[in-house]
């Protein structure tokens, strides 16, 4: 997982760098610093809390069910909860979470966590004597009371819409997304307040039609990608809408064309990823999709695609965007004459000014897009491209990131 300024709460991150950007990124593009990493000499773990400093890192346990909150600063677990308790004990795989922000977050604070769909059990072949999991994509908004955690509703069975991999809190700290790469459905949602039920403000389908029907090739060369905003009323919970029986697994973007992930719609995958939202203009967020190397750029009052950046070195030398077309109401279309590499996450720094989306599996490109121009993303181009020479392949490859608050620094998980 990464340690995002959310997850956080105070805004700080805490951690090993694990690559670092300049601090001219915003005016140069990517700098060349040394990596760097804390060394300490026989530590205790308090010589290591008292380092860290007062921050409740809030964590997902996927495997083990639960949401722990840990004061990093003692390094205390605050509260923990079995989410899977909730579903009667058959779906252990808490995915993702995000916390809104907080005057004073150890008296309390919201947050977001999702389920996965129930056979993301069987996703790393773990022996488990559950055969009949449940349906999952729960999307619980809880609360921590100084005390406890606590259940406020499942926001996938109060607006019909079922949801399970990436959430993230938009910078207004009213609304928040979840992105599902089984579905391929991206759910923004208006936080309920106390007992008062969230609702969902915009829903966007994504769908694949490729050139080649060789499952090798279903990608590689090209297709159509279709955007589509659902009207409600959703009847999407639990696993109806899923194309894959479970998720594409960190740095198996090519599982899918080796034919390693079961499912009725496998063709028709893009494998969304996240919805990261621009924390300074606050206009715009980019929905990242794996399998089509690209991020959507969409205008958040209205939730219509505005850009389509594309950032492998290949794609660099025939430019940087993919033409998105209207069809119909609530309806849009990009044709892909190439993939030549998935991606996985895409992240703007604090100042909106510059992006990155994560090239892996093929390429194993950070690519940085320049982001400045706030009237027109179809302006927005590809400035520099950051790696390094040991990603090769598969593994190691880039997938996770995220900035210090201050730009400075960009970390990435491999």
């Amino acid at each position: 997982m990464t340690i995002s300024r959310r997850s956080l709460l105070k805004g700080g991150i805490a951690g090993v760098a694990m690559a670092g950007l300049g601090s001219k990124l915003g005016k140069m593009g990517l700098t060349t610093q040394t990596a760097e990493a804390g060394i300490f000499g026989d530590p205790t773990f308090n010589d290591v809390y008292s380092q860290i400093g007062k921050y409740i890192h809030l964590v997902p346990g996927k495997f083990a069910g639960g949401v722990g909150a840990y004061d990093m600063s003692t390094g205390e677990c605050l509260a923990w909860m079995n989410m899977s308790i909730w579903a009667g004990n058959k779906t252990p795989i808490v995915h993702h979470l995000a916390a809104f922000a907080s005057p004073d977050p150890y008296k309390e604070f919201e947050f977001v966590v999702d389920s996965q769909g129930g056979k993301n059990l069987y996703i790393y072949g773990v022996t488990t004597p559950i055969k009949d999991p449940s349906e999952g994509f729960n999307i619980w908004r809880c609360n921590y009371d100084g005390t406890k955690m606590n259940i406020l509703e499942d926001v996938a069975e109060t607006t019909g819409l079922g949801l399970g991999v990436h959430v993230t809190v938009a910078p207004d700290n009213k609304r928040f997304a979840v992105c599902d790469g089984q579905k391929d459905i991206m759910g923004i949602f208006k936080k309920g307040e106390g007992t008062n039920p969230s609702s969902c403000e915009a829903a966007v389908m994504f769908d694949w039609e490729y050139n080649n029907s060789e499952l090798a090739r279903v990608w590689l060369d090209g297709g159509t990608l279709t955007i589509k905003k659902l009207k409600p009323p959703f009847d999407l919970k639990g696993t109806k809408g899923t194309k894959t029986d479970w998720e594409l697994v960190p740095g198996g973007e090519l599982f899918a064309e080796q034919g390693k992930v079961p499912g009725p719609r496998l063709k028709n995958l893009v494998a969304l990823d996240s919805c990261c939202w621009d924390p300074k203009n606050k206009k715009y967020a980019i929905a990242a999709l794996r399998l089509a190397g690209c991020g959507v750029v969409f205008d958040t009052t209205t939730w219509e695609p505005k850009a389509i950046c594309v950032g492998s070195d290949k794609h660099a030398k025939q430019g940087f965007q993919v033409p998105i077309t209207k069809v119909g109401d609530g309806e849009w279309k990009a044709v892909f004459k190439n993939v030549p590499t998935p991606a996985h996450q895409a992240g703007f720094n604090p100042t909106g000014d510059r992006f990155v989306l994560m090239n892996n599996s093929r390429e194993n490109i950070m690519a940085v897009f320049d982001s400045s121009n706030q009237a027109d993303p179809t302006s927005w181009r590809r400035i520099a491209g950051g790696g390094d020479p040991s990603w090769r392949s598969a593994y190691p490859n880039p997938f996770h990131m995220t900035f210090t608050p201050d730009g400075s620094k960009m970390y990435v998980t491999l």
